[in-house]
């Protein structure tokens, strides 16, 4: 290192930054920051971000105290779970096949209320194109049995059987971890012609792309509360499909999950004129009300983990949000957080019918997990307030950019790359259009503290955007290989400024929009670098650029409690829904990355403690395809369960 500074005529630590970009990386992946980045002893553990709230302080009230705690215990699992060059999160060793859960959860003896099927038409005119949607939704259609079909057909419904030699799997709209699908969802609706003749909870079937009616609701429920032509989306997690294979960081990976399923459910909806809003006041009781999940809520946490045995328990499902999906017509709606609580406390007694199956024999549970899962429950907020922003359009830089492919056929033809090609070149112009429909187009009167964003799909979250990207630009016509940073919140800036490098450049991108604040932190080819960060994985080299998603997380936390932990994720598997959509729609594929080395990537950009957190990666580029494998129809698909 000091001859090359020498021969440089460089100070140490802008080498440091020189040699990450431009040297090869050592073989052994455990030396990438001690040797290229911190020449001297790594960095002490990161403190409890607890212990510094707390110190301003001499008195608490117990409430706090209480608050303290769910944060501690937050930051316990954060800090646990993340990878690192000297140790893997915890996790199985191996794979018990004989135990995967079944990907298919059904409420045994529940009615089945068979939905319609509705194939693909290229062209047809009711379908909008894809890019117009970040434009103006189109003119909303009547909630029936066609449109309620379409809408879970193009949402959460399968979208392929995959089969090579002798194994069979299926394939979803909305992507997921591993494919191992922790997500479940719900309609509660109003009464629809032809499906059900009263107002009704049902849980949706995605193999038999059916409604399982699972009670009926009281008749003026939706009149109370909800405009006409509205229904509501109910989204749950059974977190031991995830665990099964990934250990202590299936939390995580279950709450980028459920981001891709609320983008996958908004894009479905705006598709039809309907737009969709996070019914984000309710608390945990009320979700595991309207879903009708509380008698499952049984389970009873080892001391120890990983515990393996037989708990049935575990194959609970976690109620994780409401959604309300109304007509675009509506341009305002107030909703009583504290009546609807109410009446929804009222499902208690309702005749729910159905049992869930069984999905595994046997299983492992993960503490940490439930007790986490514990820590977040958000209570009941009353004085929430529900906006409907005006649809502010986002810019289009050419309509050429894109395919000239509907909604509906970029859902549906959505695929998880499982390499890229390493060649595949992107212009500037597309790379800069992807991000631009990744802002969220923050509007707000001046001087509220929390701005609605009112873009598109982001519309449907009731917080400003708190998640920005790094990124690693590979092979963009006319735009310098390296390191850049994608502020998504202008507020934040400063704040990142600060915590990041102060060798780093901060030039706005050549060429860039003026409304897109993408900046230019360092020259280089970081190709080996981005794949060593992402678990020594090629795809995260490959593709045409790949980024981290960097949560403002320590103040995040702070100001909403822990129940905006798995929020955080939400919005990167939403930001991670649209980049799917978006690589599929200018002809390439994604892939999203949840194993990456978490501190790695912090020390990288010199954030120190828990002020910023990466929480998921991402790449685009062109896909490779498996010859091997044999695509099959979703419907009807073969007779089995994975």
């Amino acid at each position: 290192m000091n001859s090359v500074n020498s021969k440089l005529g460089m100070q140490l630590f802008p080498s440091r930054i020189f040699l990450l970009f431009q040297t090869p990386l050592p073989r052994s992946p455990h030396s990438l920051v001690t040797t290229f980045l911190f020449a001297g002893t790594p960095s002490s553990s990161i403190k409890m971000f607890q212990t510094r709230m707390m110190s301003g302080s001499s008195t608490h009230l117990p409430l706090q105290k209480e608050q303290d705690q769910l944060l501690d215990q937050v930051s316990k699992y954060h800090n646990q779970t993340k990878h690192s060059l000297t140790r893997y999160a915890r996790g199985p060793h191996g794979l018990d096949w004989a135990n995967q859960p079944n990907p298919f959860r059904r409420y045994l003896s529940a009615p089945l209320l068979p939905l319609d099927h509705l194939p693909l038409q290229p062209h047809h005119p009711d379908d909008p194109l894809y890019p117009s949607l970040f434009q103006s939704l189109p003119s909303p259609r009547l909630l029936s049995l066609s449109t309620l079909s379409q809408f879970l057909y193009d949402s959460l419904s399968l979208s392929a059987w995959k089969t090579t030699g002798y194994s069979t799997w299926s394939l979803r709209v909305n992507p997921s971890s591993g494919n191992l699908h922790p997500t479940e969802a719900y309609i509660i609706s109003p009464p629809v012609p032809s499906l059900c003749d009263a107002p009704f909870v049902a849980h949706y079937a995605p193999k038999e792309h059916a409604l399982e009616r699972r009670a009926v609701i009281p008749s003026d429920f939706f009149s109370r509360f909800f405009p006409e032509g509205s229904f509501l989306v109910g989204l749950s997690s059974i977190f031991w499909r995830e665990s099964w294979k990934y250990g202590e960081r299936a939390f995580r990976y279950c709450n980028h999950d459920v981001g891709h399923a609320i983008a996958a459910v908004v894009f479905a909806a705006g598709a039809l004129g309907w737009d969709v809003k996070l019914l984000d006041g309710l608390g945990f009781k009320d979700l595991e009300n309207v879903m009708g999940l509380g008698p499952y809520q049984l389970l009873q946490i080892p001391s120890s983990s990983p515990t393996k045995g037989r708990f049935p328990e575990l194959e609970f499902e976690h109620p994780d949000c409401l959604l309300l999906v109304f007509p675009k017509s509506v341009e305002e709606i107030t909703v009583d957080y504290a009546g609807l609580s109410s009446a929804l406390s009222q499902f208690q007694s309702l005749k729910w019918e159905g049992k869930p199956n069984s999905l595994s024999k046997d299983h492992v549970c993960w503490d940490i997990i439930y007790r986490t899962a514990e820590a977040v429950k958000k209570p009941l907020t009353v004085d929430s307030h529900l906006s409907v922003s005006p649809f502010c359009s986002n810019v289009l830089l050419s309509e050429a950019i894109y395919k000239s492919l509907t909604v509906r056929e970029i859902a549906r033809k959505r695929r998880s790359a499982v390499d890229m090609d390493g060649v595949h070149m992107m212009e500037r112009e597309t790379f800069y259009q992807i991000l631009l429909h990744c802002l969220p187009a923050d509007k707000g009167q001046e001087g509220d503290k929390l701005k609605t964003p009112c873009g598109f799909p982001f519309r449907v979250l009731p917080w400003e955007a708190e998640v920005h990207f790094c990124l690693f630009v590979h092979r963009i016509k006319g735009l310098a290989k390296g390191l850049y940073f994608l502020v998504r919140n202008e507020r934040h800036l400063a704040g990142i400024k600060q915590a990041s490098r102060p060798e780093f450049l901060w030039e706005k991108a050549e060429g860039c929009p003026n409304n897109l604040h993408l900046y230019k932190l360092a020259n280089g080819d970081c190709q080996r670098l981005s794949k060593q960060l992402s678990c020594h994985q090629d795809i995260a080299a490959d593709g045409c650029f790949s980024l981290g998603m960097i949560a403002r997380f320590e103040e995040a936390l702070r100001e909403k409690n822990a129940w905006m932990y798995p929020r955080l994720f939400w919005e990167t598997g939403i930001l991670g829904q649209v980049l799917y959509l978006e690589a599929h729609a200018v002809g390439i594929s994604a892939t999203g990355i949840g194993c990456y080395f978490d501190d790695s990537v912090h020390e990288i950009l010199g954030f120190k403690g828990s002020e910023f957190q990466s929480l998921y990666h991402f790449t685009v580029g062109g896909p490779v395809l498996d010859k091997r494998i044999m695509s099959l129809p979703a419907y009807p698909g073969p007779a089995v369960d994975a």
